[in-house]
């Protein structure tokens, strides 16, 4: 067994094969000061806390393991349909020396099973017994794959349970729901499950039903994540509190701490990509530190139905509240502020940072998903994204005193340089010395590729790799720097995939991972490789100096800098909530 760190609060363990894989996480149920484990094909990703358990003991517990379980039994059987139409066929019979006939043929005939999940909610990880299936991943991965979309990876089939990002050659598609919350089990393909595929010519009217009723409806998904305001004043009957969206931001969500511990489904974390910002808004009115709030991607205006009481912080930018008559005031970032019936909020386009967190005392109530309030964007969980004229309730429970933070945290602008402190691993020998080199000696600019799953990277020099095989799908956490074949890295957001198979050089540290949410087009970043004696081992308080271990803000040589660190707390010092799944 080989156990290899894969960020400052994960380990990443290796097997000889997917069954001992899958004997090991089954075996490390209810290990002290495990959080959760992503089984992959040759590894189990374990994820722990630093305040329980050092990543010492816990690499020593883990191999004292004896894995004398069998491994995941064989639970139900489904049958999925399949047009054979997928744009990448021809290629993969070309890749694989036979016609794309055969490769259709031998599709069907084999049979499959439901190894792990992973990537994303309902995604599973299915193999065969004909040794044929061993496909290599795209060069470069399609920034939309089209639901429903059947692919080939490695040794592994998957259905891609809703439009994302992938790296999988399509040879087809289904109309068969994949993921379907409100459905027991949810997945469609759960560990375990046997799969047939069979050939579908065209769509049957069974399917095209289902794929209706599984697919999100974005108008009844918006209404979902709050309600059309149709009270006829604020003293009608039944009336609540609420926010209207007025004009969106380039991306306006409903945001709490995430849904951690559901892993085991594909289902990440999620969550505000600000966790700093998320706290010091809802802290600022009053609300739990995990109340629901806005994220905000640039300037947005939002009216207010009822009095209440609101706070932003986050990104830096103007910030104006108009009342009914038009008379406009100054709103200072992190300071609580009265609101009455009508008023509308106005957030400028961010000068430093990228994402703005709005709280309203009480919390924004929305649709739940698996305990939590969250929009997942990869995985369509939680609220749909707010579009002009939707609104959102404000619920009644807010169990402190206001507590005003004026004083904004340091944010980046386009232009600046940030420092960003990560760990090596788990898969940094699958590159040259050169790279690893060039990892950290070059300036690395954030594109406007980027999004909450990952921030694009490009880089002058690209990252070489010493090993150019293919990697086994397997586990990756927030900030990991997972590196595809083009050499230009991907930085994990919270809405990131859970599993992958391109190699992950190294991870930010839980600290920093706040900052890398606020990263603005433009910005560029300077890794630093932590010193291994601050990591692991639990964040300080916010009261607690951190000036020896902060990821810093720095204007490019000669330019004078707007902010100064010195005594800022740093971005993400607390570490998240855990949640217990629901």
């Amino acid at each position: 067994m080989r156990i290899l760190t894969a960020s400052d609060r994960t380990l990443l363990v290796e097997a000889a094969d997917l069954d001992e894989a899958m004997r090991l996480n089954l075996a490390w149920d209810g290990v002290h000061g495990v959080v959760e484990r992503i089984p992959g094909a040759r590894t189990v990703l374990v994820r722990f806390d630093p305040l329980q358990v050092s990543a010492r003991d816990l690499a020593a517990a883990l191999r004292e393991t004896r894995t004398d379980a069998e491994h995941v039994p064989h639970t139900r059987e489904v049958t999925i349909p399949v047009r054979y139409d997928g744009e990448d066929l021809d290629e993969v019979a070309e890749l694989l020396g036979v016609s794309a006939d055969e490769v259709v043929n031998r599709h069907l005939a084999a049979d499959w099973q439901v190894a792990f999940s992973g990537f994303a909610p309902g995604f599973g990880y299915t193999v065969s017994d004909d040794a044929l299936f061993d496909v290599p991943r795209r060069s470069s991965p399609r920034t939309r794959v089209p639901a429903g979309s059947v692919a080939l990876a490695g040794h592994f089939t998957g259905v891609y349970p809703r439009e994302s990002p992938g790296g999988w050659q399509l040879i087809g598609r289904t109309d068969a729901v994949m993921w379907d919350i409100d459905r027991d089990p949810p997945a469609l393909l759960s560990p375990g499950t046997l799969v047939r595929f069979e050939r579908a010519e065209r769509e049957s009217a069974a399917l095209a039903g289902a794929a209706a009723s599984g697919n999100r409806d974005e108008d009844a998904a918006s209404r979902r994540a709050g309600r059309r305001h149709a009270d006829a004043g604020s003293d009608g009957p039944g009336f609540r509190a609420a926010v209207e969206v007025v004009r969106p931001a380039l991306q306006l969500l409903v945001q709490d701490l995430g849904r951690p511990g559901h892993a085991a489904l594909g289902v990440s974390a999620s969550g505000a990509a600000d966790r700093t910002s998320l706290r010091d808004a809802n802290r600022a009115v009053g609300n739990a530190p995990d109340a629901a709030a806005l994220e905000s991607v640039g300037g947005a205006v939002l009216r207010f139905h009822g009095d209440g009481v609101a706070a932003v912080t986050g990104a830096i930018g103007d910030l104006t509240l108009a009342d009914t008559s038009g008379l406009e005031r100054a709103v200072a970032h992190g300071e609580p502020f009265a609101t009455v019936d009508g008023d509308e909020l106005h957030l400028g386009s961010p000068t430093h940072g990228l994402r703005y967190a709005i709280a309203v005392r009480g919390g924004i109530l929305a649709s739940s998903a698996l305990g939590s309030r969250a929009s997942d964007t990869l995985a369509g969980l939680g609220p749909a994204p707010l579009r002009a004229g939707d609104t959102v309730d404000i619920g009644a429970d807010a169990p402190h005193a206001v507590d005003p933070h004026p004083q904004p945290r340091p944010l980046p602008a386009s232009g600046d340089v940030v420092e960003l402190e990560i760990t090596l691993g788990p898969r940094d020998d699958w590159f040259t010395p050169a790279a690893l080199q060039m990892l950290t000696g070059q300036d690395w600019e954030v594109t406007p590729r980027s999004d909450r799953v990952g921030i694009r990277l490009h880089g002058e020099a690209p990252l070489e790799r010493a090993v150019t095989g293919e990697l086994p799908s397997e586990g990756a956490v927030t900030g990991a720097i997972q590196v595809p074949p083009d050499g230009q890295p991907v930085l994990f957001l919270p809405d990131h995939p859970l599993t992958g198979g391109y190699p992950i050089i190294g991870a930010l540290t839980d600290r920093c991972l706040d900052l890398a949410g606020q990263l603005p087009p433009g910005c560029r970043i300077r890794f630093r490789i932590a010193d291994p004696s601050t990591v692991g081992r639990g964040e300080p308080g916010p009261s607690e100096p951190v000036a020896a271990s902060r990821a810093s803000t720095r204007r490019r040589a000669g330019e004078p800098s707007p902010f100064s660190d010195t005594g800022a707390r740093a971005a993400g010092a607390e570490p998240p909530t855990e949640k217990s799944p629901s």
